[in-house]
């Protein structure tokens, strides 16, 4: 079990909190806890990289829910382990800094590996695709690496150049006061390095937007809500940076006779009065085709009847629910005259016996069948 702290409470911040309200109250932190500001402090060192690694986890609305879902074995889950120190924090908040202080915050980053986006999408599944699985071809439009320039930015036969203006470090520098400000440096944007001459494919970005078939296979008993990650399958990082990744969440649609509680499949079957009264075998639809359903003498509307490991299967175990069928008995509403002959014979032989068990009631004796 993680012994981290809750990222809510590390920032002093509501679980509902905007991100507006996140960043004032990140910005108040990192002011108080800044290195620079406290030069030799090892609590100081440490609050100041528990609040960023806070902030960093609770301004992405990915990480956020992850965190909100699972806490913090769930960011363990997805890959994400915090920063490794200051360098990697002024890295990943060179901007934020520069918003909060008017200036900068870092400490010389230069070229950087930068991790690809992750990706979303969107998969609406059929009930019985959810339910037994399914393979399915999922079309996705990203940035990929330029084939022309193999991500570098750089027209053929060139290369990049090491930025005149903060030599190579991606930040400048001034004192002001007890700071050390470094603000990203406006020439290469924090690079360190120049494209002299970009590639015309990309435009020296490195990147470009493609398009791409991924195969994913949907496991049985998937549900709406459902979230299944495919790593490396998001978009290029950049200067050599990983990939991100494809979250897939599904989305199963209802179907027409079945309705699912969990892994249990529940249906609704009408019966005759005569079946009901009499009792009978019906053809009762399963997923796997229809079974035979032994209706017994006097059932009652509402009634349940149960087809064991006929529901669907459990993503933990793979173990299949129960089908449960519930009985409902239909009124005719079109009777011929013999049909309704009989039902009023029926009705004067049953309304002695109502009579004769109102009468015991009044009486206080017991009633039977």
């Amino acid at each position: 079990m993680s012994n981290k702290r809750d990222y809510y409470e590390v920032l002093n911040a509501d679980r509902n909190a905007s991100q507006t309200d996140l960043k004032k109250a990140y910005r108040k932190l990192a002011l108080q806890y800044h290195p620079d500001r406290n030069p030799g402090d090892a609590a100081a060192e440490e609050k100041f990289k528990e609040a960023a690694e806070a902030y960093d986890v609770l301004s992405d609305p990915k990480k956020r829910e992850l965190y909100d879902r699972f806490g913090h074995q769930g960011l363990e889950g997805s890959g994400f382990s915090g920063f490794s120190g200051f360098e990697d924090i002024f890295s990943s908040f060179g901007d934020i800094f520069e918003d909060f202080f008017g200036l900068g915050g870092g400490r010389g980053s230069g070229s950087q590996h930068q991790r690809g986006a992750d990706l979303r999408y969107d998969l609406s599944l059929s009930f019985l695709e959810a339910a037994f699985g399914v393979e399915k071809e999922l079309p996705l439009e990203k940035m990929d690496t330029c084939q022309s320039c193999e991500g570098n930015g750089c027209e053929a036969g060139t290369q990049t150049e090491t930025c005149q203006f903060c030599r190579g470090s991606g930040q400048m520098s001034r004192n002001q006061g007890f700071f050390t400000v470094r603000t990203t440096c406006p020439h290469c944007r924090g690079n360190g390095q120049m494209i002299p001459h970009p590639c015309k494919a990309c435009n020296g970005t490195g990147q470009i937007k493609t398009r791409k078939t991924v195969s994913v296979k949907i496991p049985a008993g998937v549900d709406t809500g459902s979230r299944l990650r495919l790593t490396n399958e998001g978009e290029a990082g950049r200067q050599g940076g990983p990939r991100g990744d494809l979250y897939v969440f599904i989305h199963v649609e209802p179907h027409d006779f079945f309705e699912r509680d969990n892994t249990d499949v529940i249906c609704r079957v009408p019966l005759s009065f005569v079946q009901a009264a009499l009792g009978d075998t019906i053809s009762v639809p399963t997923l796997d085709g229809e079974k035979k359903l032994r209706i017994p003498k006097g059932t009652q509307y509402g009634d349940v009847f149960r087809f064991n490991g006929e529901g669907i299967a459990s993503l933990r175990t793979g173990r299949r629910g129960d089908q449960i069928i519930q009985v409902i008995i239909k009124t005719p509403t079109s009777l011929n005259k013999k049909q309704e002959s009989l039902l009023k014979e029926f009705a004067k032989l049953e309304s002695g016996k109502i009579s004769k068990r109102i009468k015991n009631i009044l009486r206080g004796e017991s009633v039977g069948t």
